[in-house]
């Protein structure tokens, strides 16, 4: 590389690490491999946005090439940019991509810019578009011959020329020193960040040149919120060549394939998870590592090999993905799968080209052919438990007799045994409590006393995994998938003040919301609620289903522009409930709702004036009509989140005056509000007033 090419990559790197995913803080992405648009958009809504997964990787979106047997590896053979590819058209990868995003999902594509299709193939792509690999003619881009490296075949990979320059398996390989190369591919990825894409997978980045692909990323605009997108590069680095993933930490995450290797030995030999991830065999810095058990190469044999755990080791392969998210290296992303029995084999198929429907059976599992180790508890549960723990570091690590264990700072303790079997008092590092096992959604408990210590119990040979957090949903009335603080019953002790209250509405009935939190310009306030998920049945993260959450209709407060961001959430938000967005539910300029919206009101006159605000400023206001015979016996519990911070446990008994007071359910950290009343707490705080509304 000249000295030049050089400089600019190093200043690419001192400008911009290109690592941030634009999720809100999450902490995980899920690889749907083969799924169409439409598929990705039902599972962003019903699933996704629900467990707290930061975003999708989907398959490579443009055009490709057509073969009969309609292999796998068909998207990685480009015939075109356009965006039409079995997965679906433009149209409908608009759609998808709008539709996650407005529940808090984020999309980021497989690209495959080192080549075109391979030698020997000529005919129609998926998007009509005519081409000759033979002839390099590619009139759909258009790409021509002196767009492409001369030919020759890589032979040897200790040659970093001959890897980066040379033709990987016959792929006719792109020369993306070539200027225009760059301005196309370029072009092709400003448009999916116009679509709202938020980042980008690189297939074969090992085989061009960094300073190359520094250029193009140079050429990319800022996302349409601002910031750089997200980039991880498949550079596939075992340490046997010269070529090294540090060569590519300045342009973003690169894939630790090491990593997976590391992983599928620890979890068939439990003496090794205290060294899965090894710097002496050069793995990269835990900022840059794009980490994962298995990806749809190596599962294959492909693309570095090694031990690699796949779903066809069920119970393993949960044990070595749990682990990945509960350890403290790299940016995760899980596999989700279809059945294969060749190598080559493509997704599930009513014939041709057309893929199957990925369909969800009564246990949440998937039909059709598709694996979705996504949905497993261990796998799709312990999302929560990595989101909770960001920026934690392991603590109080016990590793014996095939039994391991580890907090995460004060914010999470993991336990795991490769036998099923555990019982064990351990120091988890986390405060005084009851906790929930994330893993068995609540059927099981975790007591922490005042030393930080537990007994810590696993009997479950097929889930054999335990991890709380601080703020989960032992401590909240349904959970928060995200790991936030959603409140709940502990006890089902008395709360203070004892007294009768007056009986519940029988239906529908008019009920106001106040809590006085003074914020800041920019900060906004949403409620979350409901049922005690440990107390109920009936109860699910789905809120149209959920008999946790209560059915509410919104009471139009104001137009103009003070109302703009709660006029925009309010829409679809049909339940209060513990988790947040609901599907459908609106957004504003891209920012999803997390929660019921409430609205900042004052008592003074001018913007935020309401008349039932009889107190003053900072007062946010929830007034709805909700089905109080979904209540229990006309009570309710509520907490509030600003800017997706919950507010804290608020102190038992609480002292509520006022002539809906009374006698309550169950102790609670959350706030009890009355049905068909109107309810006035303050944040954090045990005071609250219960009164007909005036």
């Amino acid at each position: 590389m000249m000295i030049l090419e050089l400089l600019l990559l190093f200043v690419c790197g001192v400008q911009a690490e290109y690592t941030d995913p634009h999720c809100d803080g999450k902490q995980t992405i899920v690889h749907l491999f083969e799924w169409k648009w439409a598929d990705i958009a039902l599972e962003c809504e019903r699933f996704l946005s629900k467990k707290g997964f930061c975003g999708v990787q989907v398959s490579p979106a443009n055009e490709h090439i057509y073969k009969d047997s309609a292999p796998w590896w068909q998207r990685y053979q480009p015939i075109s940019y356009k965006l039409q590819s079995r997965s679906g058209t433009e149209a409908e990868f608009v759609d998808m991509v709008n539709r996650c995003r407005a529940v808090g999902v984020r999309i980021y594509v497989d690209v495959v810019v080192n080549h075109m299709a391979g030698l020997g193939q000529s005919g129609v792509g998926s998007a009509g578009s005519n081409f000759n690999s033979d002839n390099y003619d590619f009139p759909g881009v258009p790409f021509t011959r002196e767009h492409f490296h001369p030919h020759c075949e890589i032979k040897n990979y200790g040659d970093p020329n001959e890897v980066r320059n040379c033709y990987l398996v016959a792929l006719t390989d792109l020369d993306q020193h070539n200027d225009y190369v760059r301005d196309k591919i370029a072009e092709f990825l400003n448009h999916l960040i116009d679509l709202g894409v938020a980042g980008f997978r690189v297939d074969a980045a090992k085989h061009m040149w960094p300073a190359d692909i520094s250029a193009i990323q140079q050429r990319l605009k800022d996302l349409p919120e601002g910031g750089r997108p997200m980039f991880y590069h498949e550079v596939i680095d075992q340490g046997g060549e010269p070529i090294k993933t540090q060569e590519y930490t300045g342009l973003g995450y690169v894939t630790e394939f090491r990593y997976s290797i590391k992983i599928g030995q620890a979890v068939q030999n439990f003496d090794q998870l205290g060294n899965v991830v090894d710097f002496g065999w050069g793995m990269t810095d835990s900022g840059h590592a794009f980490v994962f058990v298995d990806n749809h190469d190596n599962q294959r044999g492909h693309g570095g090999g090694g031990s690699i755990m796949t779903f066809k080791r069920p119970r393993e392969y949960r044990m070595a993905t749990a682990y990945l998210l509960a350890n403290d290296y790299g940016f995760t992303r899980v596999m989700s799968s279809y059945d294969f029995h060749s190598s080559d084999q493509g997704p599930p198929s009513s014939g041709g080209q057309n893929i199957k429907d990925v369909t969800i059976n009564g246990d949440g599992s998937c039909g059709n052919g598709w694996i979705c180790e996504h949905r497993w508890p261990s796998i799709g549960n312990m999302v929560a438990f990595r989101n909770a723990v960001a920026g934690t570091s392991k603590q109080n690590f016990y590793l014996q007799n095939n039994e391991v264990a580890f907090s995460r700072g004060n914010k999470g303790f993991f336990a795991m045994a490769k036998n099923g079997h555990m019982d064990k008092t351990l120091q988890t590092g986390l405060p005084a409590g009851d906790y929930c096992n994330l893993i068995t959604e609540c059927r099981t408990k975790v007591t922490v006393d005042g030393s930080g210590n537990a007994h810590i119990v696993i009997n479950d040979p097929n889930e054999p995994v335990l991890a709380i957090i601080v703020g989960g949903p032992s401590t909240g009335g349904g959970g928060s998938s995200t790991g936030g603080t959603s409140g709940g019953s502990v006890t089902q002790a008395p709360q203070q003040p004892v007294g009768t209250a007056p009986p519940a509405p029988a239906g529908w009935s008019r009920t106001v919301i106040m809590i006085e939190k003074q914020t800041q310009p920019g900060q906004d306030l949403f409620i979350r609620g409901g049922l005690d998920h440990n107390r109920h049945s009936g109860c699910t993260q789905d809120a149209s289903s959920s008999q946790c959450a209560i059915p509410m209709r919104d009471n139009a407060v104001g137009t103009g522009a003070h109302y703009e961001k709660y006029n925009a959430w309010r829409v679809n938000d049909n339940f209060l409930d513990w988790y947040g967005a609901e599907a459908g539910q609106g957004n504003y300029q891209g920012a999803m709702a997390q929660g019921t919206p409430a609205v900042w009101t004052t008592n003074r006159p001018g913007g935020g004036h309401n008349d039932l605000n009889k107190y003053g400023d900072h007062y946010w206001l929830v007034d709805s009509d909700m089905d109080c015979s979904r209540t229990d016996n006309g009570w309710f519990e509520i907490k509030a989140v600003v800017n997706g911070q919950w507010e804290g446990d608020i102190p038992s008994p609480a002292t509520c005056t006022g002539t809906g007071s009374g006698a309550v359910p169950a102790t609670s950290s959350n706030h009890w509000a009355r049905c068909g009343m109107m309810n006035v707490f303050h944040f954090s705080s045990n005071t609250c007033e219960i009164n007909p509304i005036p």
